[in-house]
């Protein structure tokens, strides 16, 4: 798997952090058997020439498709590549930026505080929002009033439910909503700093690489 990548610095931001500039690259995604060069393609014709029957020899109009053909690949590399490298430069506007996505684990850097929101189900009267390391154990959790419309936010500042501070490290989110005395499990989204950008091009995808793992650009909810 061929990737390219953008490091940057990050901006203005409620907790600092910093990245490298690096350097970009891309390659083609084209398939393996069409992935061919206009040198291998005449090599491919010589041998063709070399080989066919004297007595009936290979029709002309075969030899102009097939160039054709070459040329209509050599096309799509192209276009591919231009493609690619307009996603890595276009999606490097979002270093040092927060984005929303869906996910289940946020990091908390030390003195810092994890963000994030849901989308409440209709009826719900209130969400509940626990915070557990990475050993499982529950370390706090804590209730947000469901907004009328729209995305619910909610923010943990690390404190515990014993009133202590959480270390810094890797934790799982999970919300629950009660909607008329039932239970019901909702997907959390979480906010996470992007520091670098990454463009998988055997995917054709561009991901994002934030303080909380990497994020693919195509389920970015909203941009901070």
């Amino acid at each position: 798997m061929s990737t390219s990548s953008i490091n940057g610095t990050t901006g203005p931001s409620s907790s600092s952090s910093s990245g490298s500039s690096g350097s970009t690259s891309s390659s083609s995604a084209i398939p393996a058997n069409l992935n061919i060069s206009e040198t291998g393609f005449l090599q491919l014709i010589t041998s063709q020439m070399q080989n066919q029957n004297p007595l009936q020899p290979a029709d002309p109009t075969q030899f102009l498709a097939q160039i054709e053909g070459l040329s209509e690949v050599s096309s799509l590399q192209s276009m591919q590549t231009s493609m690619q490298s307009n996603q890595l430069t276009s999606s490097a506007s979002l270093l040092g930026q927060s984005v929303l996505a869906p996910t289940t684990t946020a990091t908390l850097a030390s003195g810092g505080s994890v963000s994030g929101a849901v989308t409440a189900p209709s009826g719900a009267s209130s969400l509940t929002v626990t915070m557990s390391n990475s050993s499982g154990q529950v370390v706090d959790s804590f209730q947000v009033n469901p907004a009328s419309s729209g995305l619910t936010k909610f923010s943990w500042n690390g404190a515990t439910s014993g009133g202590g501070t959480a270390a810094a490290g890797q934790y799982t989110v999970a919300v629950t909503a009660n909607v008329g005395g039932t239970t019901q499990i909702v997907s959390p989204m979480v906010s996470s700093q992007v520091q670098s950008v990454t463009l998988d091009s055997a995917a054709n995808a561009v991901n994002l690489n934030t303080n909380n793992g990497t994020v693919p650009l195509s389920s970015v909810v909203t941009i901070e």
